[in-house]
């Protein structure tokens, strides 16, 4: 088995010319170069890159240091951010399943009546309850009203005393949020100033709750620190995250217009949200970039499998592989008649995997051009090196692509509306 995380391309149509990557890579060695670096132009948002700035062993210790406190005595432990604020750490809760601990349960993603409702409700059940808000600037209308309903519902059920100790919010040093906390006894976490929300896994925002969930975050942190190192080392030609940013950037210049993340690991579903967040926000401007959509599998390919094999020429396939086996369920023989005895002592596992690589020969001799990310295992070391080259493979994108991956000005087109709508001081 494989130690490495891997990558492949299948092109049986031959959508790209006979040394056309080699050639894209030389192109844009500059900017491998400039990323390693560190550019100057970027140096107020690069705060993710070296893991150490914002994750570095101290500031991972404190966090197992509050999260512990929470684990000995919480039954339940509310996460409330929406977007960059909690995708990174409910990929990873959900990806990793640990099991012990309080129920993590989401909020402030949703405007909805009726999901704010169903998690009061659920609240009822549990008799110790922590919160922590996760807003950067503490403008975001989602967390913001969430972060009101559930403290009155902490301050209701248990007093204002009680309920201050078992509130954390996690925003930047000297926002309105920083200062709700210095003003009621809150416990403040920080959301770095230089890491924007979808980098932010590279920080309290997503290792505090992750540790609460009882992810080792030491591993995972690591994980990104030995993926930082082998991206930095690694010359062009050899560099895995610059040769899925130009497979990616060759591909769109073909007419390509999505890149189809396809799994068979359903406790991948969240994280696929994280990677749509990823390179949606950071490549979708100036009319430009790839649309990230996902296949979930083998569920969905009983939905869009058709269109994907034999639709419109839209689309290209990045298959997300796990190696290491990690569960097993085997058929056991059956007397009762149910015409599946050709699969009896088989594995689920082998199955699933079956199944995958059926997946691929059957898109990739049907025309689509198909990349394989193999990953050793699904654990945090791993996960953390996918969080990492997932985020510098985006950078260096973006770079070949000509946007800025850090800004994400369309996001703020609806909120003028609404906010006027709503009544919001100094709005017009």
């Amino acid at each position: 088995m494989e130690k490495d995380i891997t990558l492949s391309f299948t092109d049986r149509r031959q959508v790209l010319a006979p040394g056309a990557l080699e050639e894209k890579l030389r192109a844009c060695a500059p900017i491998l170069a400039a990323a390693v670096a560190g550019e100057e132009r970027y140096a107020d948002v690069l705060g993710w890159r070296t893991v150490d700035e914002t994750a570095g062993p101290e500031r991972v210790a404190f966090l197992l240091e509050q999260a512990a406190r929470v684990r000995a005595d919480a039954d339940a432990f509310v996460v409330i951010g929406i977007g960059g604020s909690n995708q990174a750490a409910r990929a990873a809760v959900k990806a990793l399943r640990p099991e012990g601990g309080p129920a993590i349960l989401w909020a402030g993603n949703t405007i909805s009546a009726c999901e704010m409702e169903r998690t009061l409700r659920e609240l009822n059940g549990y008799q110790s309850i922590y919160i922590d808000c996760i807003a950067k600037n503490f403008e975001t209308l989602e967390p913001g009203i969430a972060f009101r309903v559930l403290r009155q519902y902490l301050e209701k059920r248990y007093g204002e005393a009680e309920a201050a100790r078992r509130i954390f919010a996690t925003g930047t040093p000297g926002s309105t949020l920083h200062q709700l906390c210095l003003d009621h006894g809150y416990t403040f976490l920080t959301f770095p100033e230089k890491v924007g929300g979808r980098y932010s896994v590279v920080s309290d925002v997503g290792l505090f709750p992750m540790a609460v969930a009882g992810i080792d975050i030491t591993a995972l942190t690591q994980g990104m620190r030995d993926m930082r190192d082998q991206l930095f080392a690694a010359p062009a030609e050899e560099n895995l995250a610059l040769r899925y940013a130009c497979l990616r950037n060759l591909l769109l210049e073909k007419g390509y217009r999505l890149e189809m993340l396809s799994f068979f690991e359903p406790r991948l579903d969240y994280f696929a949200k994280w990677w749509i967040q990823l390179f949606a926000e950071s490549e979708g401007k100036e009319g430009k970039g790839l649309y990230p959509v996902v296949a979930s599998n083998s569920e969905d390919l009983h939905s869009i499998g058709q269109f994907i094999q034999q639709g419109s020429p839209i689309l290209f396939e990045t298959f997300l592989h796990v190696q290491a086996r990690d569960a097993s369920v085997v058929l056991a023989h059956e007397e009762k008649r149910d015409y599946f005895d050709y699969l009896e002592g088989k594995d689920f596992w082998d199955i699933n995997q079956v199944a995958c690589r059926a997946t691929v020969a059957a898109h990739s001799e049907g025309g689509i051009p198909c990349l394989e990310l193999t990953i050793p295992a699904l654990d945090e070391h791993t996960l953390g090196q996918l969080f990492y080259l997932y985020l510098f493979t985006c950078y260096l994108s973006a770079g070949v692509l000509g946007v800025n991956p850090f800004d994400q000005p369309g996001v703020e087109a609806y909120k003028g509306y609404m906010f006027k709508n709503l009544g919001k001081p100094g709005v017009s």
